[in-house]
């Protein structure tokens, strides 16, 4: 799919309040970034983009998450900083990536990012809350 028609079912919106909500009680951070490239790793992709931006250096405790999704391949992925990923294990970024990928595949990109972003939020409130 093409980023511009990708863009067309997000609800920008509804996942802009979704992302101030959920960090509005913690000290983490959640980005969402779409490519513009058909990439073959989207980890590695994402780990890239989350190294171009600095998003370790926003964030004294490491707490940021990217959850990077490329549409023309129709691949994403979503990376934690140390931090996070330490605190919340390997299972827990599974199945975060497990759901979204259902919704995605299910056409329900605004509800399947606002799902990931509430679970996500909860994890930044109860490791890393608002001091």
């Amino acid at each position: 799919m093409h980023p511009k028609h990708f863009h067309q079912y997000i609800d920008k919106p509804r996942l802009l309040a979704a992302l101030a909500d959920a960090e509005r009680n913690t000290t983490g951070r959640i980005y969402v970034y779409v490519s513009h490239r058909p990439i073959k790793d989207a980890l590695a992709q994402a780990h890239r983009r989350f190294a171009k931006l600095n998003l370790s250096r926003i964030h004294e405790h490491r707490a940021t998450v990217l959850i990077y999704l490329a549409p023309r391949t129709h691949k994403f992925a979503i990376v934690g900083d140390t931090a996070i990923h330490e605190r919340c294990g390997d299972k827990f970024w599974s199945e975060l990536a497990e759901a979204l990928s259902a919704e995605l595949k299910a056409g329900q990109i605004t509800d399947g990012l606002l799902k990931t972003i509430a679970r996500l939020k909860g994890a930044l409130e109860e490791h890393f809350p608002a001091s």
